[in-house]
């Protein structure tokens, strides 16, 4: 998590059209910045001058050069990255303002080799930020969001050459044969994928909302069994006014869901170890990650790109068909590929 302490003290509490106009315009700015590696440009959407300023900015930094190491390991191009953005509120304290919005980014890509056929997948994050308005420019001079690529800064770690060579050889995947059940928690997925979504941003309202205590992602996938793939609860895991362990906790739904036998372990192990082994898995299944020893994350599996790249939903920050391992492919990470027994 990419996080800057701050405390507003706020007056007035309004959505203001000029503001999220300038909003957008700087979220578009910056999505073509990344896109065409252009740091001048990126570095000109910051109060650099300011310590919370030059933070934002060196880790936005970071996360693009991120993004085009990841690329690079895995043979593709990004064509366009796109964000969506929706301001919920503005607070006006003396010349600056604190804004709360959520962003859905779309991302679009084709293989080296294959470049007519467009791949694309979807991002949602939660931001506050801090802007004032410089001789008719609006710069950031803070900003706090999840951030889906903080767990993995480290790309150069891995040998990608080889990686790249395997993953550009592989076919596309037929995954229309697969189960109803499966199929069920695959809608299911994709309904509440929540600031990914394409249209609503929404979580099961079911359901206690866990982000603010710590993550969500154990609880979405046990959603995704439970009310998808009509897994039936027992003492262990199950949910009543809210989750047992097993039900919201990462490292807990995965020792459940294995020890249990709902499901077994396809491949554990680094990246490198693990990435040939994940063209296995079907919507249903799901990732867990591993760092220092605990398991802090849980994706499930909806999809396969033109190149059968094992694609994944989320919460935390939210996900929607994107590839398995964005955000999570460095040697610090180890991953447990499960199959799930439906």
């Amino acid at each position: 998590m990419f996080f800057l302490h701050f405390t507003p003290i706020a007056s007035t509490v309004f959505i203001d059209k000029k503001i999220s106009q300038e909003i957008q315009k700087i979220f578009d700015i910056r999505s073509q910045a990344i896109l065409d590696k252009d740091i001048k440009t990126l570095e000109s959407l910051y109060d650099v001058s300011r310590k919370y300023g030059a933070w934002a900015y060196e880790h936005e930094l970071k996360k693009m050069k991120y993004l085009h190491g990841w690329s690079d390991k895995q043979g593709i191009k990004f064509t366009n990255i796109i964000s969506k953005t929706m301001v919920k509120w503005v607070k006006e304290k003396g010349e600056k303002f604190t804004v709360n919005l959520t962003v859905c980014t779309e991302y679009k890509y084709v293989y080296e080799d294959d470049t007519k056929k467009v791949n694309s997948f979807r991002i949602g994050t939660y931001h506050s930020l801090d802007l004032k308005e410089y001789d008719d420019k609006w710069i950031i001079m803070r900003e706090w969001y999840t951030d889906p690529f903080a767990d993995s800064m480290h790309l150069d770690q891995i040998k990608t050459e080889k990686i790249k060579e395997y993953i550009i050889s592989q076919n596309s995947r037929d995954l229309s044969n697969i189960g109803e059940r499966r199929k069920s928690a695959l809608e299911y997925a994709d309904r509440y994928c929540g600031a990914a979504g394409d249209k609503e941003f929404i979580y099961n309202k079911k359901y206690k909302n866990y982000n603010p205590n710590g993550g969500d992602c154990a609880n979405f996938a046990s959603q995704i069994l439970y009310e998808g793939g009509k897994f039936r609860k027992t003492y262990s895991w199950n949910y009543d006014k809210g989750g047992s362990k097993a039900w919201v906790n990462a490292h807990a739904f995965k020792g459940y869901m294995v020890y249990s036998g709902r499901a077994s372990v396809v491949a554990y192990g680094t990246y490198e170890k693990v990435y040939k082994a994940a063209y296995k898995l079907m919507p249903g299944d799901f990732v867990a990650y591993e760092k220092k020893g605990e398991v802090t994350h849980i994706s499930v599996v909806t999809g396969a790109d033109s190149k059968g790249y094992t694609l994944v939903n989320s919460h935390n920050t939210d996900r929607y068909r994107v590839p398995w391992d964005l955000g999570w492919s460095d040697k610090g990470i180890k991953f447990w590929l499960i199959h799930v027994h439906f």
